[in-house]
């Protein structure tokens, strides 16, 4: 077997561990029997149990707007940090800082979510504030989100030609001005780069929501991995489904977009 061959089978062998179990699951979304290892029958019933479970629809929501809110909040403190590491040189705290951020991303998500409910359990013994609910979730979500985006941030500015901004200094722009037409246009990509880890890193969340929410805030992920635990649920494939869609359907809208913009250029 020649080399070629061999590196297409193995590129083969990747997809299809990668892939092959999500393909699985959206085959057997479709199935009639509630068996999720043997075919019974092509059927949309359990689209159609899946609308009917409130409990799984109103996760659902919570999680998607948990996940925009948190993404939101990561995504302007993480761009915040990321340039004032990037550009503002030696700062006091700046050791500091670049500690915190690091300890997010290195620390597991284990001691991060009980650091973080001992921190909310005793804001709420001296303040009365915050319950646990949605709003510790979103907290929770963007202390682990603002760290990615200030890395992707970071990493962007690093790279980032100067001598564009020393250009519109020349031409007679001011430094805001340099900022928001030249500095901040090009770094968006890397900022929408980050929203969407940090939104991606909520909505599929489980360790951290599972030590800060509280009654009435269980998320999606929540919901499906105590569900799993009890056996699988033909409901839960249908679901996975959807979500798959949605994110098929969020990536071609980016590939699209990125085309257009190419080839405007």
């Amino acid at each position: 077997m020649s080399g070629r061959s061999l590196r297409v089978l193995a590129l083969g062998v990747g997809f299809a561990f990668l892939y092959g179990p999500i393909l699985w699951i959206v085959a057997f979304s479709f199935n009639e029997g509630r068996l999720v290892t043997l075919w019974s029958g092509f059927s949309t019933r359990w689209y159609g149990e899946l609308m009917k479970n409130q409990r799984l629809v109103e996760a659902a929501g919570l999680s998607l707007l948990i996940a925009v809110a948190s993404a939101s909040v990561a995504t302007v403190t993480g761009a915040l940090a990321g340039f004032a590491l990037a550009r503002l040189g030696r700062f006091r705290g700046r050791g500091l800082v670049a500690a915190a951020l690091g300890a997010v991303l290195t620390l597991p998500e284990v001691i991060l979510g009980l650091a973080l409910l001992l921190a909310f359990v005793s804001l709420d013994a001296w303040l009365g504030w915050p319950g646990r609910g949605a709003g510790t979730i979103v907290a929770a979500h963007a202390t682990l989100g603002m760290a990615y985006v200030a890395l992707v941030v970071r990493a962007r500015l690093a790279d980032f030609d100067r001598s564009l901004e020393e250009a519109a200094l020349d031409l007679g722009a001011t430094p805001p001005q340099v900022f928001l037409r030249v500095t901040l246009p090009l770094t968006l990509p890397a900022i929408g780069g980050g929203w969407l880890i940090a939104f991606m890193l909520s909505l599929d969340d489980v360790v951290l929501a599972s030590f800060v929410a509280g009654p009435g805030a269980t998320t999606l992920p929540m919901i499906v991995f105590s569900s799993v635990r009890l056996g699988l649920n033909p409901q839960i494939n249908a679901l996975a489904t959807i979500m798959v869609g949605i994110g098929a359907l969020a990536v071609m809208a980016g590939i699209w977009l990125l085309g257009r913009k190419e080839r405007r250029a």
